[in-house]
């Protein structure tokens, strides 16, 4: 397992020597250390990326395609691997971080399969034009990315991949609280073939190292998944040099179940996208809408399959839900569960720690308060926990509204037995993706990203290359064909 950071091609420590430890967020055993990098080591690895990044651009567009689907491929053939090194850093259940792998590969390949069908070139209409203009892609040139904890190799994948298909250098930045994946990633592509400098992953403090990012006018775009908050402060940072920002934010999916829906395929989907890593997910479902003439019984139904729920070390045998990252993520679920039983609701399923013998107090029962209101932290804010708020409504029309009232939209979910009911409800929705009875909406070859305070920019798909290629038009007046 590399331990050391990547710049250059040359595997390295940090300048001062200064280390960091990783700990596993089951039982806090260390994982590994690795170095806490600064503002010299920073600045090094965007001055080697700026270079690496011209010879890249000129290899054929085929080659690094091959390269991205070159590099899956030896994801594939360490998956088991990586999915244990996922698994200590962050805390996952094994069969969730093997689900990961194989997701990140996706949007490897993805990128290579939209790469190789871009187009090179577009010429405009004459007629309307009156002269002929050619539209051409250009490489953004040096690019940064600052990936999240809860899903470590998948989000540095869908950002990776489109850089690299579209000829440009990268500076990673993963978070420290799991950035082993990163550097096992980083390891596959040195082993592959990529260039040195084409990636570098530097690991440290993020305001250190995320401050000269956004100070380099050689870095010409960063992309980043994370908080709301540090959104605005890279949209803040970016004033001066105005790098391009993709940014990834908050959300606070509503999960929408209306009268006639399936409801036992209403109850898995709701397993699926709350628990799923714990509720640790932007895209998890945070406000149960369950219209009233099946809200008590879809109620019954989610508290009996999520009582059932395995929760424990996420390398136990049946484990479905693993801890939570840190203390402080405990604290959050504490206090949004404590503010809802203060205003009305009622904890019908959980509410309460995990103590599990030799393991830490991260651990949290699935829970389910029913009787939520707007006014609740929990329907407010995001709580990255496995924790279901539940209100009902009578209308489709109050459903929307409650749905749309937050400053999240990212995601939402939608259950009905009407495919044309289900689409129109969906387009009034403010989010960026609607998953109609479906729980996994997101795939390498659709545009994901957010409206209102959940950022902009898309992920996947065509609209993930296009992030990384401004046009350059060229007019030719007077010139022959």
């Amino acid at each position: 397992m590399q331990t050391l950071n990547l710049i250059g091609g040359q595997w390295c420590q940090a300048d001062s020597g200064a280390r960091f430890p990783v700990l596993n967020p089951a039982d806090d055993s260390l994982v590994a250390e690795v170095p806490d990098c600064g503002a010299a080591e920073t600045l090094r690895a965007i001055e080697v990326a700026e270079r690496a990044r011209f010879e890249f651009l000129a290899r054929p567009l085929g080659e690094r395609t091959d390269l991205l689907r070159s590099i899956s491929d030896r994801m594939g053939q360490q998956v088991e691997a990586l999915s244990e090194l996922l698994t200590a850093e962050q805390g996952k259940p094994i069969s969730e971080a093997r689900g990961e792998v194989d997701y990140a590969r996706s949007f490897l390949d993805g990128a290579a399969y939209e790469a190789d069908r871009f187009p090179l070139v577009e010429e405009l209409d004459r007629e309307r034009t009156g002269k002929r203009v050619l539209v051409h892609p250009t490489s953004i040139g040096t690019t940064a990315a600052i990936t999240p904890w809860n899903f470590p190799i998948a989000m540095l994948a869908k950002k990776v991949g489109p850089a690299f298909a579209m000829g440009c250098s990268m500076v990673l930045k993963p978070s420290e609280e799991t950035p082993l994946s990163a550097l096992a990633f980083a390891e596959i592509c040195v082993d592959c073939g990529l260039p040195p400098g084409v990636l570098n992953v530097l690991t440290g403090r993020p305001e250190v190292i995320g401050r000269v990012l956004l100070e380099s006018p050689l870095v010409r775009k960063i992309s980043f998944t994370g908080s709301t908050d540090v959104g605005r402060l890279l949209v803040h940072g970016a004033a001066t040099n105005l790098p391009r920002l993709s940014l990834e934010l908050g959300g606070h999916a509503p999960f929408i179940v209306l009268e006639g829906a399936d409801l036992d395929a209403a109850v898995a989907g709701a397993l699926a996208c709350k628990f799923r890593n714990g509720g640790q997910a932007c895209i998890s479902a945070n406000r149960f809408l369950i219209q009233r003439s099946v809200h008590d019984d879809f109620v019954e139904r989610l508290r009996i399959a999520a009582e059932a729920l395995v929760v424990g070390r996420g390398t136990d045998p049946g484990v479905q839900i693993g801890p939570m990252i840190n203390d402080g993520a405990m604290a959050k679920i504490d206090q949004h569960v404590a503010d809802a039983l203060e205003h009305g609701a009622s904890c019908i399923l959980g509410g309460r720690h995990l103590h599990l013998e030799g393991l830490t107090d991260r651990f949290y029962a699935p829970t389910i308060l029913v009787g939520c209101t707007p006014e609740m932290l929990c329907f407010r804010e995001e709580t990255f926990g496995p924790v279901c708020p539940v209100r009902a409504f009578d209308t489709v029309d109050e459903a929307i509204a409650l749905a749309n009232d937050s400053p999240y939209g990212l995601a939402g979910y939608l259950w009905a037995a009407d495919s044309g009911e289900a689409v129109a409800i969906a387009r009034r929705l403010e989010v960026g993706v609607v998953g109609v009875n479906d729980p996994a909406p997101v795939t390498a070859h659709t545009p994901f990203g957010g409206v209102k305070s959940s950022g902009w920019g898309r992920e996947g798909g065509r609209a993930a290359l296009e992030e990384y290629v401004p046009v350059q038009t060229i007019s030719l007046g007077g010139i022959g064909s």
